[in-house]
């Protein structure tokens, strides 16, 4: 029998692993947050597998583009192998190039399932409770530094 606290930090491990290799762009360990065949619904848009969402991740999240994303207050439950979870998300997304800036909020919606590796998303994905955007030259003051891409 596991421990059901020893799972849920390892579940919190693990989502805090998926949204910095997001952030960082590291795809392979991305993608190794998730089983084969999982699945993803992000406000609307839907993936039926790993490989979907991971390609679609990799195509839009472009150096081009920052993103920081924060997933905290997390709901966990934890039933044998599987468990589930619900997470408070807060994003910001930049892309200087378009001068486009994004803030918002989620709460995110998983499922996850034990495998000989430890734990992996089975289902994840959000539904947005607000989302607001502007242009940055609305801040004529406002710069923004990459320190991922310069550094």
């Amino acid at each position: 029998m596991h421990n059901q606290l020893v799972d849920i930090e390892a579940i919190k491990q693990l989502k805090y692993r998926y949204l910095r290799n997001l952030d960082l762009r590291q795809w392979e360990d991305f993608a190794e947050c998730f089983v084969p065949d999982a699945t993803g619904a992000y406000d609307g848009r839907e993936f039926t597998d790993r490989d979907s969402l991971v390609a679609f991740m990799r195509e839009n999240m472009t150096d081009g583009l920052i993103s920081m994303h924060h997933a905290h207050h997390p709901e966990i439950e934890v039933s044998g192998d599987e468990a589930t979870g619900t997470w408070y998300l807060h994003d910001k997304v930049m892309v200087p190039e378009f001068e486009y800036l994004l803030e918002g909020a989620a709460f995110y919606s998983d499922t996850y399932v034990r495998t000989p590796a430890g734990w992996r998303i089975k289902r994840t994905g959000y539904r947005r409770t607000f989302e607001m955007s502007w242009s940055s030259k609305d801040l004529p003051s406002l710069r923004i530094k990459n320190q991922r891409l310069e550094g």
